[in-house]
């Protein structure tokens, strides 16, 4: 662990032709200090500036000076407490400041322009300093808009800009991202409060983020930290939410104040919020609402004593959802890393055109208990399609399942003497089979850690140690036919390998989803690969690719295969991936073992005897991953 070095300011008594003043910044700043002795044993070099030591020069040199003093594997911590103001952005700031204004932080002679204070801090991070800016000041995660309602009993930390202001100029930002982390009081559009608590008065982000810190275990990162706070102030009534960035894996997920060794981020956090316990995913990020929003369930991930606890999604807004947790009982106080262990999706939706009556009967009863089937509804009009979207058109004895666009996805079905209930409901089997085979298909993970941890390579057989097959414009990798011999065009053979570039053991499947809606995991079942280590399809035996028996081999003809890799840091249940090609002959009804009666698809490394919610076994819970790489294999005119 590295030393850390923090430079901290606040302003409350702003001279009168600067700002009005503030009454709870300087508190933020010895509270701010406190727990950092706390935290520290007293071991962190700190110097703080309090109202009319605090310019801009003071906080200049306190950051190119103080926190530049820190080196490789330091932690350097910013904290300001203050006004934050802004003024149009004019020239080439519109061109990174879409809501056209620029901002800055008030310090106690007149502003300090954000992307100043971003060179300042991203000069400090380049030399392998982790640099943390915490800012408890109106729009410190962005711009702004009017806003001078202000709630009784708060004060906001805004300044409005002074004429003379105009003169000073923003420092010229580098190209590329920020390398330090902002832990911000408001989001882009908003003012950030200050109030009483306990008796004294402070920002409303800094207390909420303090009692945070001091909550949470040494191991909680600054990711979670923001979590809490932001659940803290909306719990407090705030009108402003704290914001974190930036937001994706990597300094976020470094432990607080403890020097530049990332843990392992969490693709999801659990929260208690002013609306209950909630989860920071929600159908913006691909769930369920409405009705079977339930069927959506996280679990603990960790070594801790709640490792493997269950929570279900109780109502699923575009942000957030709102859980309930099974058969244990959270600390109100603490933020939890969750995984994803099972997802409810959205049904896919059905226009019928022609007699429907049977049909709309098959869809209602077609479910467990003879309710509604879980993976279709029928909808009416435009306005109401989903992601996927079938018609079907019934006429003249037969069936035809449509895309949008008029394309169709199976044969036409076929039925005698009028549509039977028997019928209707071998309509949804296949409905229900093809919305299926598209969830596997088109399953994500919300961005994470995994991401691009294995690499996934297809090489031509006959040079298993070259260099791996590129996407061609349309993003597929084109596997072509051999030239003809006496059976015909030679079928292409490849390798496919899977390599492991983290530094620690994933568990991974290869599914093969082919044109015929099946998926299949058999080129790559379910296995372990070491750290830096490689597993191959098939055991290292050529994988062969050809055309269906339907499809002759003759030029031009082509078929498309989609493998689907998913990582895991734990063992996962493979039977929810299984899916038999579809079968228009098969009788009505007919599942496959894998597929859960209220088409929920799971994620529990171990299958359950019951859907009883409850601790996932032997705490196999964890983060996932997915990727897809589309293959298009085809018979060129060169193959004759």
């Amino acid at each position: 662990m590295g030393s850390i070095y923090a430079f901290m300011a606040g302003v409350n008594d702003y001279p009168s032709h600067i700002a009005t003043p503030l009454t709870g910044c300087v508190n933020d700043i010895r509270e701010a200090r406190r727990l950092l002795a706390e935290r520290t044993g007293g071991a962190a070099e700190v110097r703080t500036a309090l109202d009319g030591e605090a310019t801009v020069g003071a906080v200049e040199d306190g950051i190119r000076g103080f926190l530049g003093s820190a080196g490789s594997g330091d932690t350097a911590l910013f904290w300001f407490s203050g006004h934050g103001t802004r003024r149009i952005a004019t020239g080439a700031d519109l061109l990174i400041e879409a809501t056209g204004w620029n901002q800055a932080l008030v310090c106690a002679d007149g502003p300090l322009p954000d992307k100043r204070l971003g060179v300042l801090l991203d000069e400090v991070a380049a030399r392998g300093v982790t640099v943390v800016a915490v800012l408890d000041c109106c729009y410190s995660g962005g711009a702004t808009r009017e806003d001078d309602l202000v709630p009784a009993g708060l004060t906001a930390r805004f300044a409005p800009p002074r004429p003379e202001w105009a003169a000073v100029r923003d420092a010229v930002a580098p190209e590329g991202p920020a390398r330090h982390l902002l832990l911000a009081a408001s989001r882009l559009d908003q003012l950030s409060y200050e109030d009483f608590f306990d008796g004294r008065r402070h920002g409303m982000f800094t207390h909420a983020l303090l009692n945070a810190a001091r909550t949470a275990g040494p191991d909680a990162t600054y990711r979670q930290l923001l979590a809490a706070a932001d659940a803290r102030v909306r719990r407090s009534g705030g009108r402003q939410q704290p914001v974190l960035y930036p937001e994706a894996p990597g300094p976020a997920d470094l432990p607080f104040l403890a020097g530049a060794v990332a843990g392992t981020a969490s693709e999801h956090l659990l929260r208690r919020g002013p609306d209950g316990w909630e989860v920071d995913c929600g159908t913006g990020h691909g769930l369920r609402d409405g009705a079977g929003a339930e069927g959506t369930r996280f679990a603990v991930v960790g070594d801790g004593p709640d490792a493997g606890a269950v929570v279900r999604a109780r109502v699923v807004r575009a942000d957030r959802s709102l859980v309930d947790p099974v058969d244990w009982t959270p600390d109100p106080e603490r933020v939890y890393p969750l995984a994803l262990t099972a997802l409810a999706s959205a049904p896919a939706t059905v226009s019928i055109e022609g007699p429907h009556g049977q049909l709309r009967a098959a869809v209602g009863s077609y479910g467990a208990g003879g309710g509604p089937a879980p993976l279709v509804r029928v909808v009416e009009t435009p306005q109401e399609y989903g992601d996927p979207h079938f018609r079907v058109v019934v006429a003249d004895g037969t069936a035809q399942v449509l895309g949008r666009d008029g394309t169709a996805f199976v044969e036409p079905l076929r039925f005698e003497d009028g549509m039977t209930p028997g019928g209707a409901r071998h309509i949804v089997d296949c409905l229900t089979h093809l919305t299926r085979w598209h969830r596997l298909r088109d399953l994500t993970s919300r961005p994470s850690v995994l991401d691009n941890q294995v690499r996934v390579e297809v090489v031509p057989w006959h040079t298993p140690d070259g260099p791996a097959l590129t996407p061609d414009g349309r993003g597929e990798i084109v596997c072509a036919y051999g030239p003809q011999d006496a059976g015909g065009p030679r079928e292409p053979w490849v390798s496919i390998r899977l390599h492991n570039r983290s530094q620690r053991p994933l568990w991974c499947v290869l599914l093969d989803l082919t044109e015929s809606y099946a998926s299949d995991p058999a080129l790559f079942p379910g296995h372990f690969i070491g750290p830096g280590q490689t597993g191959y399809a098939l055991d290292g035996d050529p994988v062969q690719l050809f055309l269906p028996e339907s499809r002759p081999a003759v030029p031009g003809a082509e078929v498309r295969d989609w493998l689907k890799l998913i990582v895991a840091e734990g063992e996962l249940n493979t039977l929810p991936f299984q899916l038999r090609a579809w079968d228009p002959v098969a009788p009505p009804g007919s599942r496959d073992p894998g597929e859960g009666d209220d088409g929920v698809l799971r994620f529990d490394g171990v299958p359950r005897p019951s859907r009883d919610a409850g601790r996932v076994p032997g705490g196999t819970a964890g983060r996932w991953s997915t990727r897809t790489i589309a293959l298009r294999t085809v018979v060129p005119p060169a193959a004759y």
